[in-house]
């Protein structure tokens, strides 16, 4: 080889040629594809977040739109055979029927109705829990006062079910065929006789109270578990003699299982035209039962109203107001806000009435 070949190759042999890779001799200015794609990333980020934006605001909508779409849980605070559970059924029915959907009635006895009310408050307030509360709702926080559960705070109001009066009834063989008779005996006899409840300040105890209070009688408080139903049978069987009930009496008074002496309320009932009332015989005592609907406070009120809608069209049915007419109850369809004054009212007043029949606390 020529000596000028090799110093001609020289320079070019001891040149330092740095790799193509190497990210010193690369620029730092994106290519125009690798922005392109850039901008086609970030796009597509901001659509699928659109998309999942336009998703969550629709998903209330839809699910209000198509509500309900499964089974819903009544809770009944009373066990099977009483006037919640026979009014119950055939709200569930109703409801079901309507919504084309199962409407499952779930007994929840205890504490006088107060434990089926706590329960159901406690559940997710989603529209597919309700409940049907009744005079416990209003004597509840006077009666049970350490208890943390407010049906105030804790349960909003659907709509009223029903109205119905409660009837003084006794066994066959107390010797009093009216309420005055009854009163007479009592005095003559005091702590003699035997009254059955469904518990410390359920609606068959408080209305008994109130009537011992106003006519002076002396008669001994026997609670029975179970609601109105056991109470009634305990009286069927002679275990005690007095019993103040409601629609669920009727039956047993009309077949002369048992007797009834007066009806407390207003007028006469028309399931039983033969029973004075209180008023006629002397003793200004009315103590009207009634129920209605409530669910789990926060419960969307777009299901609030649509609950009340329904049970509003299912108690114009005529159909259905002769069943309930014959069941013992009378209709009172109403707004969630009239509901609402008149819970507010009856709370109340059974908080008066308790502190001066000095009825003591049940969870002292």
């Amino acid at each position: 080889m020529k000596a000028g070949s090799i110093s001609t190759l020289a320079p070019v042999a001891s040149s330092k040629i740095e790799p193509a890779h190497d990210s010193r001799t690369m620029s730092l200015e994106p290519t125009q594809t690798a922005r392109a794609f850039r901008r086609h990333w970030i796009s597509a980020l901001q659509l699928c977040g659109m998309v999942f934006l336009v998703a969550g605001l629709a998903a209330p909508g839809w699910a209000q739109q198509n509500y309900p779409d499964r089974p819903l849980r009544l809770v009944l605070p009373f066990p099977p055979g009483g006037s919640t559970d026979i009014l119950g059924r055939v709200v569930a029915q109703n409801l079901s029927e309507r919504f084309g959907q199962p409407v499952i009635a779930d007994n929840r006895p205890g504490l006088g109705g107060y434990y089926g009310l706590e329960m159901a408050s406690k559940a997710t307030p989603d529209g597919y829990t309700i409940t049907i509360a009744s005079l416990v709702y209003a004597s509840g926080p006077s009666v049970y006062r350490k208890m943390k559960f407010s049906p105030v705070r804790d349960l909003v109001p659907i709509g009223q079910l029903s109205e119905a009066p409660n009837l003084v009834v006794v066994n066959p063989g107390v010797p009093a065929k009216s309420l005055k008779e009854l009163v007479d005996y009592v005095r003559a006899n005091p702590n003699k006789l035997h009254y059955a409840t469904s518990g410390v300040g359920s609606t068959l105890h408080l209305s008994a109270a109130m009537l011992n209070n106003i006519t002076k009688m002396d008669m001994v408080h026997v609670p029975y578990k179970g609601g109105g139903g056991p109470a009634m049978t305990a009286v069927l069987g002679g275990e005690v003699q007095v019993i103040v009930l409601g629609p669920a009496s009727v039956p047993h008074v009309l077949s002369g299982k048992a007797r009834g002496l007066a009806v407390l309320g207003e007028q006469r009932w028309a399931l039983v035209p033969n029973v004075p009332t209180a008023r006629e015989q002397g003793f200004d005592v009315v103590v009207t039962g009634w129920h209605g609907l409530m669910a789990p406070a926060g419960t969307p009120r777009v299901f609030i109203d649509r609950l009340n809608k329904e049970w509003v069209q299912i108690a114009a049915k005529p159909d259905v107001q002769e069943r309930l007419r014959k069941l013992g109850f009378e209709p009172r369809p109403g707004t969630p806000k009239q509901f609402e004054t008149f819970l507010k009212t009856e709370t109340e007043r059974w908080a008066r009435l308790i502190k001066e029949i000095k009825m003591p606390a049940a969870d002292d």
